[in-house]
């Protein structure tokens, strides 16, 4: 079990879960509602860093929002940047996956000066649905009415727990390279759940996201992850970060879908460790 902390700031108060030892690592998703089980991701690192998992504003018994803006990707680095700041740390590390990497693309644009380095995997640096009929999200890709059914039904918040464990079940499978091992490397240990209102947030957000021109200003070391066969943010937009952030290295993973430090675990945790050690 992760260890709850309740972190007073200058921009409210914070849940956040940590386990692991070394280094600081905050981790976090853009809409994800964490408690004391963890997370899949999350713990991926608990070897290397300590991690510091993030429920962001409005996810579990994190501060409330008084003003829309206040859930945007730039106020969320806000966030996260008073949190580093109340916990004492100088600087500390970040790493995020899919909407969690795009909050770290924000993060590295705006604050590199207090990230020791930036993991980013299965995200992207702009709107990645509308030209892309390889993205699930996108209306021409074949299971694009599952996956939006499957997303809506999972906001409710009356969802009984099973009811809930099945229907995520389902929408994961969507982008798993291998569906049929989705029990084999999902084992039910980690039960967190999805901030409708975060969520509603970064749909609208999304629509005119994109922060392209400014990658350059990215000066911390970046490793960006990839799975070849991500429907959620296909490889396109990985190669597009790796092309125009500076310091960063660019890793595909061949037998990966959007879940590849899962699908695999090996690769993903060695290739972490090389990129730590060498940054540390």
């Amino acid at each position: 079990m992760w260890k709850q902390i309740f972190v007073e700031t200058t921009r409210g108060r914070f849940e956040v879960f940590t386990q692991g030892e070394g280094e600081p690592l905050c981790v976090t998703h853009f809409y994800a509602v964490y408690n004391e089980t963890g997370d899949y991701f999350a713990e991926t690192f608990i070897s290397t860093n300590k991690v510091i998992l993030v429920n962001l504003r409005e996810a579990g018994n994190s501060e409330k929002s008084s003003q829309p803006y206040e859930l945007s990707l730039l106020e969320s680095v806000f966030d996260l940047e008073a949190i580093r700041e109340a916990l004492g740390f100088n600087k500390w590390g970040f790493a995020g996956h899919s909407t969690g990497g795009m909050l770290g693309v924000v993060y590295g644009i705006y604050c590199s000066n207090h990230l020791k380095f930036n993991v980013i995997v299965g995200a992207a640096a702009r709107e990645y649905m509308t030209f892309s009929p390889e993205c699930i999200y996108n209306e021409e890709h074949p299971k694009f009415n599952k996956m939006q059914m499957l997303i809506e039904e999972l906001k409710r918040s009356d969802l009984p727990l099973q009811t809930r464990r099945e229907l995520t079940k389902e929408r994961i499978k969507l982008s798993l390279f291998k569906p049929e091992s989705y029990d084999e490397i999902f084992p039910f240990n980690v039960h967190k759940k999805m901030s409708s209102i975060r969520m509603n947030c970064f749909s609208r957000e999304l629509q005119i996201f994109d922060v392209t021109r400014k990658l350059k200003l990215i000066s911390t070391p970046t490793l960006i992850i990839c799975g070849k066969y991500d429907v959620q943010c296909p490889l396109t937009y990985s190669l597009e970060m790796n092309e125009l952030i500076p310091r960063s290295t660019l890793i595909i993973f061949a037998m990966s879908n959007h879940y590849p430090f899962l699908e695999e675990p090996n690769r993903f945790k060695a290739e972490i460790k090389t990129f730590i050690k060498e940054i540390i």
